[in-house]
């Protein structure tokens, strides 16, 4: 069977419908077109291919070529307990299989939130990897699998080193994944997301929409991860990467925010 994918946001579901619920939700959108469908063979045949580059240590980004969907890049992290695909992109071939391989393969999948699904059960077969997404987004999975594992509550240990943890903003299932390991390092997607200028990150409801989160939610998600020492903040796409000072970053960020929102 074809399983169909959305253009616009990327998202593979198990058979054709009419609609993307993930498109009609106000955190996402409907291109002016109109819903458009393809597959993961027809993008073959367009001619995409993968995109490999290093983003920092023992950290690889994987992305589409020509850029397809949002945009976003996935990373490969190679730990000593095996290497974990953070966030998933919406296109596999076999050139992207093999390059992956000579990296060490994929021992699990963890994703941030639903924008990021993609075709993660192309991914999860491709490896023979789970892929690990928390229960309060279960709704929003296009093409269910027993690949898929769903966990609650706050935090879910990965290994020793990956931690993912449930801040609740942007989603209520939103994951982020800290890593223990060196200096430390947060894996965001665009839950946290860095912007053009490294000093700075923000938190929203909607992104391309420019909804703002609740105050109260950014908060407490700066709290959670006030607990948690990190260098480096990794963001959803190319270039956007925190190389130090991650920690402070987001505590000058939040606090920026919830400033700005009291009217100071």
């Amino acid at each position: 069977m074809t399983h169909p994918i959305c253009r616009a946001c990327g998202t593979q579901y198990a058979e054709p419908r009419d609609d993307c619920p993930v498109c009609l939700d106000e955190r996402q959108y409907v291109a002016p077109g109109g819903q458009r469908w393809t597959s993961l063979k027809e993008l073959q045949a367009e001619g995409h291919s993968g995109r490999f580059e290093e983003q920092g240590p023992d950290v690889f980004g994987i992305g589409v070529t020509p850029e397809f969907s949002i945009g976003q890049r996935a990373l490969l992290l190679r730990t000593p307990a095996g290497n974990v695909l953070w966030d998933c992109v919406p296109y596999l071939d076999d050139e992207m299989v093999r390059r992956v391989e000579e990296l060490g393969g994929i021992d699990h999948i963890a994703i941030s939130h639903p924008h990021f699904y993609s075709v993660m059960v192309e991914w999860a077969h491709a490896f023979d990897a789970p892929v690990h997404l928390h229960e309060a987004d279960r709704e929003w999975v296009g093409r269910p699998d027993p690949a898929l594992q769903f966990w609650s509550g706050r935090t879910k240990p990965l290994t020793d080193e990956l931690t993912l943890i449930n801040p609740g903003v942007h989603f209520p299932g939103s994951t982020v994944l800290h890593s223990s390991a060196g200096d430390g390092a947060l894996f965001t997607g665009d839950v946290v997301n860095v912007g053009p200028d490294p000093r700075w990150v923000s938190i929203m409801y909607s992104f391309p929409n420019h909804v703002p989160e609740q105050p109260q939610k950014v908060r407490a998600a700066a709290d959670l991860l006030a607990g948690y020492r990190f260098e480096r903040i990794y963001g959803a796409w190319w270039g956007r990467v925190v190389t130090s000072g991650g920690e402070e970053v987001l505590a000058r960020s939040v606090e920026r925010y919830l400033r700005f929102e009291r009217g100071e």
